[in-house]
């Protein structure tokens, strides 16, 4: 290795890989293995990995994403610390404590050690353990993404911001920000007895169901209508309800995979609508990824000072084939509250 490197680090490690694409329910969705441990590249860390967290990407990717031969290592949370450093690394060094949600395009953090371009790292936030911080950086930059390059909102902005499935991980993110770093009044979504109260620990300031008659519930709580809407979930299917709910000159943002999408009703209203994929940056190499890192410290810094909690609601030891199978079958029921971490110890 070139650059810095700790003591100790080993040429192989422990890893999970998935061999196929498929279901959660073949006997080797995961399987436990033994890897070399990567090779840093001039910006990369190397980080020894300490906690991840599972997301709906990571379902995804394992169920429909035809892995590299020998199988692929999946996750993308991860909370660690540097043990090496590439040659042209100037924002960390050996030692630190880190946070990050890694890349599409590269090896998964399901490992022992990982490597990852510094400019998409974060420092760790000082007051939480590896496990509350692995489940914040994804949700984190998506939701942050989402609301301030997607939405334009900031700490000036008046309006109202409905926040659909509000209690998963991505909402669960949403709905502090919006609270922390915007001026926008909060209506979230939720269904169930323990994710309302969930979401109202949060912060938000009404909570709606929707899984009865969301355009009656909202008209009683935001009868001028909406201003912004932070879909997480059935786009497609809630549209037509955007459309009737947001007001004049209106903007939507969506996080999910809808199909056949019709955006053409939005045109009476001039409402806007824009897609938050925070994978985008690292996937292109843009020369603005660095602005994840600057996130990520930002949010580190709204944490240590009380205003952002973690939203782990399960922690799961250690990281192997069996607690990931776990973790996937958790997040792939559609019902899980926060985020499922997988720890080290």
């Amino acid at each position: 290795m070139t650059g810095t490197v700790a003591p100790g680090v080993p040429a192989t490690m422990r890893a999970v890989v998935y061999p196929a694409a498929g279901p959660l329910s073949a006997s080797d969705a995961f399987v436990d293995a033994q890897l070399a441990v990567p090779e840093p590249g001039p910006h990369d860390l190397l980080v020894r990995v300490e906690a991840v967290s599972v997301n709906p990407v990571d379902v995804k990717r394992r169920a429909s994403a035809t892995p590299p031969e020998g199988g692929g290592v999946l996750g993308y949370d991860a909370a660690g610390t540097v043990v090496a450093v590439g040659e042209a690394v100037e924002l960390f060094a050996v030692g630190d404590e880190v946070f990050y949600a890694g890349s599409v395009v590269r090896q998964g953090t399901d490992a022992e050690y990982h490597a990852v371009d510094e400019r998409i790292v974060g420092r760790k936030p000082r007051t939480l353990s590896f496990a509350e911080a692995a489940a914040l950086p994804l949700t984190s930059i998506t939701a942050w993404e989402g609301l301030v390059d997607q939405l334009g909102l900031g700490r000036d902005s008046r309006g109202t911001l409905l926040v659909l499935g509000a209690a998963g991980g991505v909402g669960s993110m949403v709905v502090q920000l919006a609270k922390t770093i915007t001026g926008a009044r909060v209506v979230a979504t939720a269904s169930r007895p323990e994710t309302v109260s969930w979401v109202r620990g949060l912060g938000a300031d009404h909570v709606v169901d929707h899984s009865g008659d969301l355009a009656a519930e909202l008209a009683e709580v935001a009868p001028e209508g909406v201003d912004w809407v932070f879909s997480t979930q059935r786009t497609r299917e809630n549209l037509e309800l955007f459309v009737e709910v947001l007001k004049p000159f209106g903007r939507i943002v969506a996080i999910d995979d809808p199909t056949g999408l019709d955006v053409g009703a939005l045109k009476p209203k001039a409402l806007s609508f824009s897609w938050e994929y925070m994978f985008a940056r690292s996937t292109f190499g843009t020369a603005d990824r660095i602005e994840q890192h600057r996130l990520l410290d930002s949010v580190a810094e709204l944490v240590d000072s009380g205003a952002v909690r973690s939203t782990v609601t399960r922690v799961i030891t250690p990281i192997d084939a069996a607690g990931l199978a776990e973790a996937h079958g958790i997040v792939e029921s559609g019902r899980s509250i926060g985020k499922v971490v997988l720890s080290r110890s």
